[in-house]
């Protein structure tokens, strides 16, 4: 469970568990995560909030960074965020997959692809992720 200023907060309070945010699988240096299409990972047009696309690849590159830190008592945290939209999302499904393009002793590099229900590269991320000790 994540920490705040000391204090846990529960997985359905974070904005990972807000947004409906699921960890599919993380294996050796790529990991897998997805959200329902639903009105809260909307903005007010109707279409994914580039936000949401942000949001799940900064998850999911912590994520399956901790899953090698953590162990050797690191904790790890983004620490850049670059997404690009490229197209609005069709059918019920996000889907990003992420690849480790660096794995350093300070950082981590991600590249994450969001697909949509139909497969369709719809948003592209860069995410940077601190590695510090605990």
């Amino acid at each position: 469970m994540p920490k705040v200023g000391g204090e846990v907060v529960g997985e359905e309070d974070c904005l990972d568990g807000v947004l409906g945010f699921q960890v599919v699988s993380i294996g050796d240096g790529e990991a897998e995560a997805r959200f329902p299409v639903a009105d809260r990972v909307r903005q007010r047009f109707g279409l994914v909030h580039g936000g949401a696309y942000a949001a799940l690849a900064e998850m999911i590159a912590t994520e399956a960074t901790v899953a090698v830190v953590h162990p050797d008592g690191f904790a790890a945290m983004g620490s850049s965020n670059e997404t690009s939209f490229l197209k609005p999302a069709r059918g019920d499904w996000i889907t990003a997959r992420a690849r480790a393009r660096h794995r350093g002793r300070t950082t981590w590099v991600w590249d994450v692809d969001h697909t949509d229900g139909e497969g369709r590269v719809v948003a592209v991320s860069r995410v940077t992720i601190a590695v510090r000790p605990r």
